[in-house]
């Protein structure tokens, strides 16, 4: 089933939220704040990483640091400058904290490249840069393993990866001995997880959870081109979705969409073509057996819903 199917029947009888909000964002000077990081604890504290960017432009990103001031509302860590990253996301490994994300390297006229920076350190105010994804490389992602051994996600895109898998991108998984060891080289030598993505289609992975049984439960976005926006673009349908992948055998479940834009407060897009775009931020497992799924909106928003879920 494709994956505009899929959102089809999704939407025949869609989940109805137990929660759901729109966060909002204070020491941006107006800026849109979306694809952020899952939140976390530190320092007794809620903490997000945020995409910070004007509406009118894109690939013209930063990332600040906000720390929840009320539910649902954040303010900005002055403390955490800023980096120039988009879509960033987090892990703690063998007790340090790691944030990753998107960096663009920009040319007259355009965008030359851009790869998955990742940084480390103690806490999220005290890091250093430590590698590099390699080119043309979005959401690398990183879990820890039970034996300490570093497990990735890499998704490879483009005309290459269409000529020989049919999807316009594919997710790969690869393990390392420890951060140390992750390299361009060894991302881009992860083995190809098969059969997840349907033609023409793409996605990633955007946070990982090791599962007590050994496997790893993936928050993901599977994505697909429709029909022509009013701006002449084709409407980019990005929905959130989920699977859980066993490195020992190599077996993956099929990604499921576990929401879509629609079950979000309203928000206005960045652009018309992207109105259905829900990019997956993760989960945050609650103590009362239900999940809050944040999401990026748009590419102008950022949202939360709480659902039943459980990998």
């Amino acid at each position: 089933m494709t994956v505009l199917e899929q959102e089809r029947l999704f939407l025949q009888n869609p989940p109805v939220p137990r929660e759901a909000a729109l966060l909002s964002f204070s020491g941006t000077d107006g800026l849109d704040v979306y694809n952020c990081s899952i939140p976390f604890e530190w320092n007794g504290r809620r903490h997000i990483f945020g995409r910070v960017e004007p509406r009118g432009e894109w690939a013209a990103s930063h990332v600040f640091l906000f720390v929840e001031t009320a539910p649902d509302s954040y303010e900005r860590v002055r403390a955490f400058d800023r980096l120039i990253l988009e879509d960033p996301f987090i892990q703690w490994i063998g007790g340090e904290f790691i944030l990753g994300g998107t960096f663009v390297t920009r040319v007259a006229g355009g965008i030359r490249t851009y790869a998955s920076h990742f940084f480390r350190g103690p806490d999220p105010l005290h890091l250093r840069y430590y590698t590099t994804g390699p080119d043309y490389m979005k959401d690398v992602r990183l879990v820890e393993r039970p034996d300490g051994r570093i497990g990735f996600f890499s998704r490879p895109r483009g005309e290459d990866v269409r000529a020989k898998f049919g999807s316009e991108s594919i997710i790969g998984y690869g393990e390392v001995d420890s951060l140390d060891h992750l390299t361009p080289e060894t991302i881009e030598a992860a083995a190809p997880i098969c059969g997840i993505l349907g033609k023409d289609e793409w996605g990633g992975v955007n946070q990982c959870y090791a599962l007590p049984d050994g496997r790893i439960g993936l928050a993901a976005h599977i994505a697909a081109n429709g029909d022509i926006a009013p701006n002449g673009m084709r409407f980019q349908h990005y929905c959130n979705a989920a699977f859980v992948f066993d490195p020992a055998t190599g077996d993956v479940t099929q990604p499921r969409i576990v929401a879509t834009r629609a079950l979000y407060p309203d928000a206005p897009p960045k652009l018309p073509h992207l109105a259905d775009c829900a990019f997956t931020s993760g989960f945050v497992f609650r103590g009362d057996g239900l999940a809050d799924l944040y999401s990026g909106l748009g590419d102008a928003a950022e949202g939360r819903i709480t659902i039943p879920f459980a990998f």
